[in-house]
């Protein structure tokens, strides 16, 4: 492989590793935070209407910013029947047609991510709650982790393709 694609690969690697690993670390703010609404709602009788929302919206941040960790660690989800029997070789090129599927959708959710941002922005769309919160901080974050995912199934594209021709990537 060329050295710009292999500088490209490890970038992205180092990139979503170092989200990914601050991703690990938000659930520590989501559980203060709902222990925080507990210790208010039960011992003080004081709700806080904030709290849960606030954790969804980080429970949000912390999945979609960690998607890409997950598939540089190869943690994700998949139907093992055949693919555990397989070659090295061929789980590559397994890989490398399904990821172009992967590809093609994210290309779509990211589309529909920016418009869907775009609007919150120039709308200043809130929440339906009491809280009320804008939505735009968290649209942007959904933005950011599928652009971050598609930065990491090409990287994986490009290693699947190198192992498949005979010369992985270090």
């Amino acid at each position: 492989m060329p050295e710009p694609i292999k500088l490209f690969v490890r970038y992205v690697d180092k990139m979503n590793y170092g989200v990914g690993r601050f991703a690990m670390y938000l659930i520590f703010p989501m559980g203060a935070i709902l222990l925080y609404s507990t210790v208010m709602r039960l011992i003080l009788g004081y709700p806080v209407n904030w709290a849960l929302e606030m954790t969804q919206f980080m429970l949000s941040a912390y999945y979609l910013l960690g998607g890409a960790y997950s598939m540089q660690l190869d943690a994700h989800v998949r139907m093992d029947l055949f693919y555990s029997n397989m070659k090295p070789r061929t789980r590559a090129i397994t890989d490398s047609i399904t990821i172009l599927a992967v590809i093609f959708y994210l290309c779509v959710l990211l589309g529909g991510g920016i418009s869907s941002t775009n609007y919150a922005i120039v709308y200043g769309q809130k929440n339906y709650t009491a809280w009320g919160p804008p939505l735009w901080p968290i649209k942007v974050v959904m933005c950011i982790g599928i652009f971050l995912m598609l930065l990491q199934l090409i990287s994986t594209f490009i290693k699947d393709v190198a192992i498949a021709r005979g010369k992985p990537i270090a």
